[in-house]
């Protein structure tokens, strides 16, 4: 098996080949989170699922066992309020038919992956999935674990297989590719805005000198 990322044009994003599966933000996952200020973390995967919706990616909303670990952050729950997510018991999101039915139907080979916690919720389907042949991207800081260290070892453990790591930012950016698309540019831009935090602000800054009409000297 070939395990080598994508070069080129070709290991860039694109929304039309893109699924996103966002795995447990729940209150249980939370409490035990400390690689990260967790209010980093709501912030970053909120922006990237708002970010989703803008180019029509889909986004499967998982949780483990809601019952004894809560309901999925209300943040997200608010972006799609007509989905239900998939509960499970698998810790593994991958060996749950529910979910990869949904991706194999949808027939995207992207698939970009955050949750709760990296070591072990994100890092098993990910390693699963790059071995059926999706091209595997997991966004590092809308994901958390019980440590830095686990983390970071997570994420060291997912490259060697070939798994991608990249942060929400540059998810958004590679999908929208060009300002001049200006389809998905407006609504991109307020996304940003609430959740970009000194990037919206320096983009605000830049729309705003953009609209200031420029004072002619006498």
């Amino acid at each position: 098996m070939n395990k080598t990322p994508k070069i080129g044009l070709e290991g860039l994003l694109r929304p039309e080949d893109s699924i996103l599966v966002l795995i447990d933000h729940q209150p249980y996952q939370f409490t035990n989170l400390n690689s990260h200020e967790p209010t980093m973390v709501i912030n970053n995967v909120v922006g990237l699922a708002k970010a989703a919706k803008v180019f029509n990616v889909p986004t499967i909303l998982t949780t483990v066992i809601e019952e004894r670990g809560g309901y999925i952050m209300k943040g997200l729950q608010d972006i799609f309020p007509e989905q239900k997510p998939i509960n499970r018991t698998f810790i593994n999101t991958w060996e749950d038919p529910n979910v990869t039915d949904i991706v194999k139907e949808s027939g995207r080979k992207q698939l970009i992956i955050a949750g709760l916690w990296t070591e072990i919720c994100v890092a098993m389907p990910a390693i699963q999935a790059v071995g059926e042949g999706y091209d595997v991207f997991v966004v590092t800081d809308a994901s958390g674990s019980t440590s830095a260290e686990a983390h970071d070892m997570a994420v060291r453990r997912m490259t060697q297989v070939g798994i991608v790591p990249i942060n929400w930012i540059a998810v958004v950016s590679e999908w929208q590719r060009d300002w001049a698309r200006t389809g998905t540019a407006t609504q991109l831009s307020d996304v940003l805005f609430d959740h970009g935090g000194a990037s919206g602000i320096a983009l605000a800054w830049e729309l705003q000198l953009l609209a200031t009409p420029v004072q002619e000297e006498n």
